[in-house]
């Protein structure tokens, strides 16, 4: 493998206290304050499974000043870093740079050209070495949902170069069924079936990062546009129109966040007891198998994420 597990997951809140409240006191992470540079602020930083998510806000410059909120990189831990970095330029994926300032933990770090990994940027550090995480309400990240152009690039790069392992590979669709009646007064009722019609369709590639998943996401048919109801429970058309207004607006990269739970119904409960807004209350069938739900991003500071259960 080129690189190692995934050490964190940089978040960009509109409203650091509102995330670190529903992170920390709602689904009872851990939480921990790493200092980022040599003398710079602290920032608060959740242990959840083998991982981390570290809150930044708006403009910090360890989220390149970025002001939109939402995730910004995924930081993999490696134990040599310039050996890690000449094995990444190996394989045609840099050049590696070094970062000018230590980064999170004080501690150094590299990146990798986002233009060589299909626009998720990734950063290469040290592991942060925080206390674990002991599995509750939520037991670990499930995936990470990276808005793609081409899937099949993106598994390429993460998997044939970087040396991660294709989890699964799926296609979502969702059809119009069309059925026309026939009534008459002399030969009775006749109904006739359509062909099914794809109205909206998305092409998924699952790659394990350490014990999450990235849920790589393009648009299945560029002539599809999809559409997006703010507010209420998606379907895969609705789906398509927000990874391809992402791709306009920002570009390819990360997305949105899911986190697992044993009992889903019981964590979304949880969040909409203690105010969270939520979009749903309930889990309802999603990719793999699995219950999804989603919180509004609003009560996030900007940042989509939901919650899901599967075996």
């Amino acid at each position: 493998m080129a690189a190692g597990s995934l050490a964190y997951v940089a978040l960009v809140s509109s409203d650091v206290d509102a995330t670190c409240a529903v992170l920390g006191e709602h689904l009872g992470l851990p939480r921990n304050e790493l200092r980022t540079g040599a003398y710079g602020p602290t920032v608060p930083v959740f242990t959840i499974g083998r991982s981390a998510l570290a809150v930044f806000p708006a403009g910090d410059p360890m989220v390149d000043g970025q002001e939109k909120p939402g995730l910004h990189h995924i930081a993999l831990a490696v134990d040599d870093l310039d050996q890690a970095a000449a094995n990444i330029e190996a394989r045609g994926l840099g050049p590696v740079t070094r970062g000018a300032m230590p980064g999170l933990g004080g501690l150094p770090w590299f990146a990798i050209p986002a233009e060589r990994t299909c626009g998720l940027r990734t950063y290469l550090t040290r592991p942060l070495e925080l206390a674990p995480h002991t599995p509750g309400i939520i037991e670990r990240i499930d995936h990470l949902g990276v808005a793609s152009t081409d899937v099949r690039e993106a598994e390429q790069v993460f998997a044939s170069k970087l040396g991660f392992e294709v989890e699964s590979r799926q296609t979502d669709m969702q059809v119009s069924m069309a059925i026309e009646s026939f009534t008459s007064d002399k030969y009775g009722v006749v109904y006739h079936n359509r062909a099914p019609e794809p109205v909206g369709g998305l092409r998924v590639t699952f790659i394990t990062v350490g014990d999450c998943e990235l849920e790589f996401l393009a648009n299945f048919d560029p002539r599809q546009g999809g559409e997006v109801d703010h507010g209420r429970p998606g379907d895969t058309r609705q789906d398509q129109g927000a990874i391809t207004r992402f791709v306009n607006s920002r570009g390819p990269g990360l997305h949105h966040i899911a986190l697992k739970s044993p009992d889903i119904d019981a964590t979304l409960d949880r969040l909409h007891r203690a105010g969270v807004p939520m979009i749903d209350l309930k889990g309802r069938p999603g990719s793999r198998r699995a219950l999804i739900g989603f919180a509004q991003p609003k009560g996030l500071g900007g940042i989509l994420m939901h919650v899901v259960e599967r075996n």
